[in-house]
């Protein structure tokens, strides 16, 4: 694969993403919160949010591992994942909440909606999808007003360790002049990220504001929750 080699197999990667209106509830955002600044979504994969809020008139720019690669491969390879998921769900199943949706079909259909608008949007304005290797992004300093972060951090902390997610928080933060997000605070196995507290006290340390704040989503149980990292006004 030309500009992925060397980064990840594609077979690697799980684009799946979340919706629009999944986003303004995971992060407890408003319409309003998105117009005047600029936005991060890293890693964004196959969500919607990036492709919905700039038809909004936002200013949004996705990135993630996954757009080295061809926007064609990455639709086909988009479907083939909802499909596997939602196969591997119904095993698994008490292990979420269905209040937000109410059955696999219904939250097959805003998968693969969050996906439809996402490659579209791929199509039309390539430039605003990023390719990165997390921990490294390419952008300048304090270039994004906010920064939104799911489905990565604390999610995989059986195969990504303490040091990458201080590294990958860090670095969010330093491409950050406002507000970063991260969602949810809890790993597969639906248990707070053991190492979260540690990670607090460390951004704490260097300065920053820290939260944790309940918003009003949960689909993954206990994932109820995200992580607000703020600079502090001089």
């Amino acid at each position: 694969m030309s500009g992925a080699e060397g980064k990840l197999e594609l077979e690697r990667i799980v684009f799946i993403g979340r919706t629009f209106e999944e986003y303004l509830q995971m992060f407890n955002l408003k319409e309003a919160d998105l117009v005047g600044g600029r936005i991060l979504d890293c890693p964004a994969g196959a969500c919607s949010f990036t492709a919905i809020s700039n038809e909004l008139g936002s200013d949004v720019t996705a990135a993630d591992i996954a757009y080295y690669y061809a926007t064609d491969e990455l639709a086909e390879k988009g479907v083939q994942d909802i499909e596997h998921a939602m196969s591997e769900l119904d095993k698994v199943q008490g292990n979420f909440v269905w209040d937000y949706f109410k059955s696999i079909e219904n939250l097959t259909q805003a998968r693969s909606k969050a996906l439809n608008d996402n490659i579209r949007d791929q199509r039309q304005t390539p430039e605003r999808y990023v390719p990165v290797v997390l921990p490294d992004l390419p952008f300048n300093d304090e270039d994004f007003d906010l920064t939104l972060s799911a489905h990565f951090l604390f999610m995989y902390s059986d195969r990504l360790d303490y040091d990458f997610h201080l590294r990958t928080v860090t670095e969010l933060m330093r491409v950050t002049r406002g507000e970063l997000r991260i969602f949810p605070l809890v790993d597969l196995s639906c248990k707070r990220y053991e190492h979260l507290d540690r990670l607090i006290n460390e951004m704490v340390q260097q300065g920053f504001a820290v939260e944790e704040m309940e918003v009003p989503y949960e689909f993954q149980k206990g994932a109820n929750q995200m992580l607000s990292i703020r600079r502090m006004k001089p």
